[in-house]
């Protein structure tokens, strides 16, 4: 894939975390997890732990969320995890201005790029579902090497676009989305209206903390 860009920038690339940050998911997500644990006869993890595993590649997740978990029953119960959260799939949406605020920053010259603990298969599908696969040169998956918040995931889409840590900001609703900008020396925002609370989200120093898509293009306009 070729590159080009027009004028300079604060941040050329612009990348995504997916669930909670673009996609109102949370709660399908976490209703997934607690209903896998009841099926397969665990505890059901609180909102407060399901929350926390969100953004998390899925092995990792259900270690954490599920602490008494045995290696045999990881596979049952990732097998419920991935029915019930298909099942509620259907409820998904975007955030309320998601669609504008990304051709606005396409438009302007930033390139958009996505950093998910989702399978491939699973953004694919939200690509496909929630129409914005247009907006974006190139998206890193979980389950392609390591998940957050290694920085693995970001290097490759730096390699991809023959960008640096210096020319990205990385957006997320979780600490795994800080984390892995701090570890991959990447600039960072916090959005408050997905997974994580936002005195956890401080922790991680991000340019800014942010309530809603409204406020975070608006940001992004003035600074990116």
């Amino acid at each position: 894939m070729s590159f080009s860009r027009v004028k300079p920038l604060n941040y050329s690339l612009i990348i995504f975390d997916w669930d909670g940050t673009l996609a109102d998911s949370t709660a399908v997500i976490k209703r997934a997890l607690q209903r896998a644990a009841e099926d397969t006869g665990y505890p059901i993890p609180t909102d407060e732990q399901a929350s926390f595993i969100i953004g998390m590649g899925l092995k990792p997740a259900l270690e954490h969320a599920v602490p008494t978990l045995r290696d045999e029953d990881l596979p049952k119960l990732s097998e419920r995890f991935r029915h019930h959260f298909l099942v509620g799939e259907e409820e998904i949406v975007l955030f309320d201005g998601v669609p504008e605020m990304l051709a606005s920053l396409k438009a302007r010259g930033h390139w958009l790029a996505v950093a998910t603990g989702k399978s491939r298969r699973g953004l694919d599908r939200a690509f496909d579902t929630l129409g914005l696969r247009e907006f974006f040169v190139t998206s890193r998956c979980a389950d392609e090497g390591f998940a957050k918040p290694h920085p693995g995931m970001l290097h490759a889409i730096y390699d991809t676009t023959g960008l640096t840590a210096k020319d990205s900001i990385m957006i997320g609703d979780t600490t795994h989305d800080l984390q892995l900008a701090e570890n991959a020396g990447s600039a960072s925002i916090g959005v408050t209206y997905g997974a994580h609370e936002p005195h956890l989200l401080r922790q991680h120093t991000p340019l800014t903390l942010v309530d809603s898509v409204s406020e975070l293009a608006t940001f992004l306009k003035a600074n990116a």
